[in-house]
């Protein structure tokens, strides 16, 4: 019987890249590939690289450089680039890199088994389509391999919105929902495999509306009634999501539906209403701030989490000020703040930038001010009893590591507790980046 070859799969980005590598490795699996944790001895390397961040493109570059002592030792080692870069620059990396074999956007992994066999014969494969048929359909699960609690689940690609420094639109292409009956057939996969929590993505997931089993459109509130219908999942969150897509009925599920966990990542990116216009975002600091009110009326424990850029083409101290004075009003539990790099072939790439000290300072000054007040919610959770879904061991012995309802790291030190056990837990103490907490 033959060995089974080797794929080492590294991935940039997002949670979708987490999702997508996944989905890679098991329709490659079925190729008889199996993982490995190291690029030493594999048979194949797949890069699932993001291009969102400043020099996306000239990392991936350099992480290639780092394999081509591994192609001269073995030439039939097959590299590959797939993801966003792939779909933004695939004819000039096989320019560069006459090394790789294949390059595969992101709506073309299902036909990896056709381009791997074109690889090992020798011929290079590219493909960077949108093409029409669906791409989950053909990367099912296999083997059904046991899953740890939590997984991620796409449910949406694409965005419609083109905020003027966002390169997805481009490289993921336009809004598409999957059908509802598909996602819960994976659901209820994932469930039977082990799953115990699971996170709906999509670059713009609350814009989502697939096809329901009537025939109509599901919005994201509806798809969630029904995954909260299935026996043994637990729990359910969803990211990431725009504020103009904040419906009435998802606003009410957060308050009404048990597994819907309390917790929403919803990006602002300025808190200027002139920077919130050149970005195109298409709502305002007031609008916005209105809308955290509502939510927090429906579900007044939800922990907020944002996104911000910082030093986007134009901004003053003044909109910089704006942005200080909405994240003071909100109170972020958590959030992700950027100072703005330009991606090529967006409408703010060709603007007037700030100084780059200028943006440095800034960026620190928010990052200030929101690690204070992450550090007050978490010192708030001193004393409170809280649901913590355990998925791995930690690094003392007898420990285990989970997350609570808030995302919030947990762990705790019990001999009975279990990757997959939910359990209530006191926190009795709360570092930088965790708590700790004892069994109830």
């Amino acid at each position: 019987m033959a060995a089974p070859k080797k794929l080492y799969i590294k991935t940039y980005g997002c949670q979708m890249n987490v999702y997508d590598s996944e989905r890679m490795a098991e329709t490659l699996g079925a190729q008889g590939y199996v993982e490995t944790a190291t690029p030493d001895d594999a048979d194949m390397i797949l890069l699932n690289t993001c291009h969102i961040r400043e020099k996306a493109a000239e990392k991936v570059y350099s992480e290639l450089g780092r394999f081509k002592g591994l192609k001269e030792a073995n030439p039939d080692l097959k590299i590959g680039v797939a993801g966003c870069v792939a779909q933004a620059e695939g004819e000039e990396i096989v320019r560069r890199q006459p090394m790789v074999d294949l390059v595969v956007g992101p709506q073309s992994y299902h036909r990896l088994p056709e381009m791997e066999a074109k690889a090992r014969s020798g011929a290079r494969a590219l493909d960077t389509d949108f093409p029409e048929e669906d791409k989950f359909e053909h990367l099912k699960a296999r083997p059904k391999a046991q899953r740890g609690p939590t997984a991620f689940l796409t449910v949406q690609e694409g965005c419609d919105k083109f905020c003027a420094f966002c390169v997805v639109p481009y490289t993921r292409g336009a809004e598409v929902s999957r059908p509802v009956a598909r996602i819960l057939d994976e659901a209820r996969d994932l469930v039977e495999r082990g799953v115990k929590e699971i996170t709906l993505l999509g670059q713009n997931v609350n814009a989502y509306h697939g096809a329901g089993p009537d025939g109509g459109d599901y919005s994201l509130a509806k798809l969630i009634w029904d995954l909260d219908k299935i026996d043994g999942l637990e729990r359910i969150r969803f990211t990431t999501s725009h504020p103009n897509d904040m419906s009435d009925d998802l606003i009410a599920a957060h308050g009404e539906c048990k597994k819907l966990m309390p917790y929403l990542h919803l990006p602002v990116q300025s808190g200027s209403d002139r920077i919130l216009k050149r970005m195109n975002r298409s709502h305002t600091a007031e609008s916005y701030l209105r809308l955290i009110e509502r939510i927090r009326a429906a579900r007044p424990d939800i922990l907020m989490s944002g996104d911000f850029i910082v030093g986007f083409p134009e901004e003053t101290e003044e909109d910089f000020q704006a942005t200080l004075d909405l994240i003071e009003a909100v109170k972020y539990g958590y959030a992700y703040s950027f100072k703005y790099s330009p991606r090529p072939g967006t409408p703010a790439a060709e603007r007037q930038a700030v100084p780059a000290d200028v943006a440095d300072e800034r960026l620190q000054r928010l990052q200030h001010l929101i690690t204070a007040q992450q550090t007050e919610i978490q010192q708030s959770m001193v004393g409170r009893v809280v649901n913590v879904l355990f998925e791995k061991a930690g690094r003392l012995d007898g420990q285990m590591v989970g997350k609570s309802e808030y995302l919030h790291a947990v762990h705790v030190t019990h001999p009975g507790i279990r990757a997959g056990d939910i359990a209530a837990v006191e926190i009795v103490e709360a570092g930088s980046n965790s708590l700790s907490g004892k069994i109830l």
